[in-house]
């Protein structure tokens, strides 16, 4: 497993990390022993860095990665968020001190650890302070209960309004062949601060690894079933056969050099060296070892051309102008 230097946390990580989101439920439903089994045979694979967020079925996430890793913390980089709650069938933010603070109790006595090596503020509170916030998270980090801290989602300018209270270790944002829009605003502030990457949706949320069809339907407690991703139109009935018929294109490339569409996908966020991990979620360990074996390999500019050619004659946006939030804003200029 190729190791990447995490910013300026100076930690070495595992170029793919292991997602946890799949273990909230909101996937659909899934096994706990094969999730538990996933992560130890990810752990023998050499994945180090595992991910994981108290909104993840609120607690049920991270108290499963506590049991995987029961024995085994020393061999992992463990990574949790705060910061969203339910709240009248939405998801309410609260990144206030306070909030904070209760949070990381929560969360530490769910994975049943005495500290996270990351915390993160998992989407921007424009209720509170974001100086105040990170400040709140340097405090956690004297208490030693997160070794780094950071931010998830945030904007640029929200970042360098963060950093004025502490320092912003580890950035979480999504990334893959579909979603582009980092690369315009945020990967500049990212060099810049020298801030640990970490991208999540490596494979389209499972567009990328080719495991729909023009016809898929999502059950009802899928959050796929909404057709939007982050903002970005992406498993919608409006564009779900093209983008099939895209994803189809990128397995002729990929059979061509000996891969899969998955591995062609993880190959191509790994080639921008700015991403110190490129998060996948598992849910057994076959899908580890189907997207682990075969990366192994650098990808030259001509793929990278043929596989924008893809995109182009599909009439793909993949970075439109607007924010990973439904919010009626742009990204700023």
């Amino acid at each position: 497993m190729e190791m990447r230097r995490f910013g300026k946390t100076e930690m070495q990580v595992s170029a793919i990390g292991f997602g946890c989101w799949e273990s909230s439920g909101e996937y659909g439903e899934f096994d706990d022993q094969e999730i538990i089994d996933a992560v130890h045979l990810a752990l023998e694979m050499g994945i180090n860095l595992y991910d994981t967020a108290e909104a993840y079925g609120f607690g049920r996430s991270e108290t499963l990665l506590g049991q995987a890793l029961a024995g085994r913390r020393d061999q992992a980089v463990v990574v949790t968020k705060f910061g969203i709650y339910p709240q009248d069938d939405v998801h309410h933010r609260d990144s206030s001190p306070e909030t904070a603070q209760a949070a990381i109790e929560r969360s530490l006595k769910a994975l049943n650890m005495d500290y996270v090596d990351v915390y993160l503020i998992h989407w921007p509170d424009r209720d509170s302070s974001f100086e105040d916030a990170m400040a709140k998270m340097e405090d956690i980090r004297s208490q030693g209960k997160a070794r780094f801290v950071g931010v998830s989602n945030f904007r640029p300018e929200q970042i360098r309004q963060a950093s004025n209270g502490g320092s912003v270790d580890v950035v979480q944002y999504g990334y893959h062949l579909f979603d582009r829009r980092l690369e315009r605003f945020v990967f500049p502030t990212v060099a810049e601060l020298d801030c640990g990457l970490m991208t999540y949706g490596s494979l389209a949320h499972g567009l990328l690894a080719g495991a729909y069809t023009r016809d898929t339907v999502f059950p009802a407690n899928d959050w796929r079933a909404r057709g939007k991703a982050f903002n970005l139109s992406l498993l919608s009935p409006d564009v779900l056969s093209r983008n099939v018929d895209v994803v189809e294109d990128l397995k002729t490339i990929a059979a061509d050099l000996g891969h899969t569409s998955a591995q062609l996908a993880l190959r191509w966020v790994l080639s921008n060296k700015l991403v110190s991990t490129a998060l996948v979620g598992f849910r057994n360990p076959d899908e580890v070892r189907a997207n682990l074996e075969g990366l192994d390999w650098e990808m030259d500019a001509d793929t990278r051309t043929r596989i924008q050619a893809v995109f182009e004659r599909h009439g793909v946006d993949t970075a439109p102008d607007v924010w990973v939030e439904e919010d009626g804003l742009g990204i700023p200029a």
